[in-house]
């Protein structure tokens, strides 16, 4: 998987994860995409910037300080997905 695939699902997942911190699959499935940026892509230092329309990850690779920039509607409609789907809601 290539980075932009990989850090779009991490931070996908990412907002999932901090927003069902009692959802174990999602803290198990970022931290396998977390794993991937760190370990197969080798990105460090990642931080999260969030406006009104866009989602920027600050990160290091290789040395060199880098952003890739995800559309907010992109980034949380995993979230969205999940909330909107009772079988996933019966806390």
């Amino acid at each position: 998987m290539n980075l932009q695939d990989t850090m779009y699902n991490w931070l996908s997942i990412k907002v999932v994860a901090n927003q069902r911190q009692s959802d174990q699959a999602a803290q198990d499935t970022y931290e396998f995409f977390h794993e991937l940026l760190t370990e197969d892509h080798l990105v460090s230092d990642l931080k999260v910037e969030v406006s009104h329309d866009y989602y920027v990850v600050h990160y290091r690779q290789n040395g060199e300080e880098d952003s890739k920039k995800f559309p907010v509607e992109l980034i949380e409609a995993l979230l969205t997905s999940i909330e909107n789907e009772p079988k996933y809601n019966h806390q």
